[in-house]
């Protein structure tokens, strides 16, 4: 049984890995081949890289290595209780997650992807600390999303109303915003309250005593972890401008990211697929916008190219990993 055991891993070592690269290089091409006016924005970004303001373009590519890099670096702290995990190590889980997650709804395959790189017999527990580090990014785009509708809320309404939005709608969606944001918040310092009420319901009390890795999380790692997040939001907040600004639209920073603030809770409170991201990314966009550049084409060209540079490279960058991936034996 043993070597029958051993020789199916050596099998699906074989097999699994090319195929996982397969699989994500199609997912990737539906996302470029299914993306609307993507290749005429494109086009605009090519031209971009040519101009005398090409060093931003290189710079948003400097900062989405960055961007990663902070990410990876969570990773390894959130991962440090159940896990060593080198920085390269880590950020190499982060992009086979990334590449795993463009085809899926909210990107849930990023927690498949980043299994690859952890020991089998802490990969269900690693699902735990996956969620944390989520939440933690969602509690920074929650907290100055929030921050940002009340700042810009007379801008946000007016491109409300300009798309006969309700003005009811706009207070539901103020209200949603703060309440969802105080319960994570509260669920993330307090996580283990889910454990405890769960517990008791057998069929998934011996799921949980797997999957539970949270009891080695300490309040020091995740205060680590949320600086890490609020410092990782700024860098693609910065990304964000340096792209509107090479697309010539036409704000001035401070405007510029407390409406990239709301763009992003927008987009954190709507369940979304990658494969449809980029349109509803930039028809938001163009509503928050609008009312400072008629610059539209632009604007869907600056989503067009944040949205590439920050999840379709790294995904290709990760799928790059997978044919040579031992998925087994990793302990």
């Amino acid at each position: 049984m043993k070597v029958a055991n051993k020789n199916i891993k050596i099998f699906l070592n074989a097999v699994l890995g090319p195929a996982l690269f397969l699989w994500v290089v199609y997912s990737i091409y539906k996302q470029i081949a299914h993306q609307p006016d993507l290749l005429l924005s494109m086009q605009y970004v090519k031209q971009a890289l040519f101009g005398p303001l090409a060093w931003k373009l290189w710079l948003v590519l400097f900062l989405m290595l960055i961007n990663w890099m902070i990410e990876a670096r969570k990773w390894q702290v959130l991962m440090a209780p159940l896990q060593y995990m080198s920085l390269s190590t880590s950020f190499k889980s982060v992009l086979a997650g990334v590449s795993l997650g463009v085809s899926t709804p909210n990107r849930v395959g990023e927690y498949g992807g980043r299994m690859l790189y952890i020991y089998e017999d802490v990969r269900l527990k690693s699902v735990s600390m996956s969620l944390l580090g989520n939440m933690s990014q969602l509690i920074i785009t929650l907290l100055l999303g929030c921050a940002g509708l009340f700042i810009q809320k007379d801008i946000v309404y007016t491109a409300c109303a300009g798309y006969n939005i309700p003005y009811n709608w706009f207070i539901i969606f103020n209200w949603m915003a703060v309440i969802i944001t105080i319960l994570v918040v509260v669920l993330y310092f307090r996580f283990g309250w889910i454990v405890s009420i769960a517990t008791p319901i057998r069929f998934i009390n011996k799921w949980l005593a797997k999957m539970n890795g949270l009891y080695g999380v300490s309040v020091t790692i995740l205060l680590r972890v949320l600086v890490l997040s609020a410092v990782r939001y700024v860098v693609f907040v910065c990304q964000y401008i340096l792209m509107l600004q090479l697309m010539h639209v036409d704000l001035n920073i401070t405007d510029a990211f407390w409406l990239i603030t709301v763009l992003y809770l927008i987009l954190a409170v709507i369940p979304s697929v990658t494969l449809l991201e980029l349109g509803m990314r930039g028809m938001i966009a163009v509503l928050l916008f609008e009312g400072f550049s008629e610059n539209t084409l632009g604007i869907y060209a600056a989503s067009a190219g944040i949205w590439f540079v920050n999840l379709i490279i790294p995904a290709i960058a990760g799928g790059l990993l997978m044919p040579g991936l031992k998925l087994f034996n990793r302990s």
